[in-house]
């Protein structure tokens, strides 16, 4: 599990570097216009969004309320694996060394 949490916090920091970056030296319109004009730039976006929502999928099936897993299935579309890094990095702490609580989360027995 401590891998996992060292994983998911350098997933966090990659992600806020590069997210900073990108705001700091690019142009999302135009840049993402030129992306999306190419077919490996589709298959591309396609690909992270799918990715995007089979992880929501499981977000929201972990945290059984709707307004936590609204909020969360948000910021995963729109700010990507910052978001589920975070999450991955929270959902392991409150584990407490519990794989079973970690992958199910709220659902789990008491």
């Amino acid at each position: 599990m401590k891998l996992a949490k060292i994983i998911s916090f350098i997933g966090i920091l990659a992600m806020t570097g590069v997210i900073g970056w990108a705001f700091i030296s690019g142009d999302f319109a135009s840049e993402g216009s030129k992306l999306l004009a190419m077919p490996w730039g589709i298959v591309s976006m396609v690909d992270l969004y799918v990715g995007f929502i089979l992880f929501s999928m499981w977000i929201i099936y972990r945290e059984k309320a709707v307004l936590p897993s609204i909020v969360w299935v948000f910021f995963m579309l729109t700010l990507g694996f910052f978001t589920g890094s975070l999450y991955v990095f929270i959902a392991l702490q409150k584990s407490g060394g519990n794989w079973q609580h970690f992958w199910h989360g709220n659902r789990i027995k008491n």
